[in-house]
């Protein structure tokens, strides 16, 4: 039941994204891609029953879109990429949050270092605010190809128009620190592109950002894919692991080439 709530959410989100960004978009039962400039994104919304038919089936999709970058998430963990060229690059946890009120809690276990600066999170309404999460998000995990930021080079303006869109952002001693996106379907909030800048980590930014944003959907299950770098604090807050996915990335990089 988590899974399936959170490959829904998953899908939502990106469609959004591709409405809003005019992407061509393709959804057939068991997969949804996305043409997305950057790198075309293809999830796996169903576990297959004929994994090699699945795969002819997205080879044929590449070959149309004549794709060059791709990332693909299996949280099936049914496909094999790699006779095809692509790097098996990451595999990570696809977790569930049930509803529930954010207790207090203890401090979050990422707080290492001793600050007397003062760390405030908030959702984020105005034109600065939302301007200051899309910064913290390029600068944060980074987006390389992102950098130097710009304003609406990772979020357009629309993206604050958009139901059930929310955006949070954390401030250490007055300064942007960490930041996610919130995006409710109606059956769960899904929360997404979570970080911290490299600079103000271990402060408690990216425990009260994610705490703030759970607080306003007490009535809601939450769900990621979570870091290996988050992982602790997610299951600190209630988080359960429900899948783990297997992301595929091509072209392979040169060291996965000689693997």
């Amino acid at each position: 039941m988590g899974l399936d709530l959170a490959v829904a959410n998953a899908v939502a989100h990106w469609l959004t994204m591709a409405e809003v960004r005019g992407w061509e978009t393709e959804v057939r039962p068991g997969w949804t891609a996305i043409r997305a400039d950057d790198a075309h994104r293809v999830l796996v919304t169903a576990r297959p029953q004929d994994p090699e038919a699945l795969t002819g089936e997205l080879l044929g999709v590449f070959r149309s879109w004549d794709t060059r970058q791709l990332t693909l998430e299996d949280p099936y963990l049914a496909l094999d990429l790699g006779p095809y060229g692509c790097e098996s690059a990451l595999t990570m946890p696809v977790m569930v949050r049930d509803p529930a009120p954010v207790m207090p809690g203890a401090p979050s276990p990422s707080v290492t270092v001793e600050t007397t600066e003062a760390v405030e999170a908030t959702e984020a309404v105005d034109e600065a605010d939302l301007a200051a999460v899309e910064r913290v998000v390029v600068e944060g995990f980074p987006i390389p190809h992102l950098l130097p930021w710009r304003r609406g080079s990772h979020f357009p303006v629309e993206y604050a128009r958009i139901p059930g869109r929310r955006s949070w952002l954390a401030r250490v001693g007055g300064e942007p620190a960490a930041a996610c996106v919130t995006v409710d379907d109606g059956a769960a909030v899904g929360v997404y592109w979570m970080t911290t800048l490299p600079e103000l980590r271990s402060r408690g930014a990216a425990g009260a950002v994610l705490r703030t944003a759970l607080a306003a959907h007490p009535d809601r299950p939450a769900t990621l894919t979570a870091t290996l770098l988050g992982e602790p604090l997610y299951r600190h807050l209630g988080f359960t692991e429900r899948a783990v996915a297997r992301w595929w990335r091509y072209p392979s990089t040169p060291a996965a080439l000689r693997r």
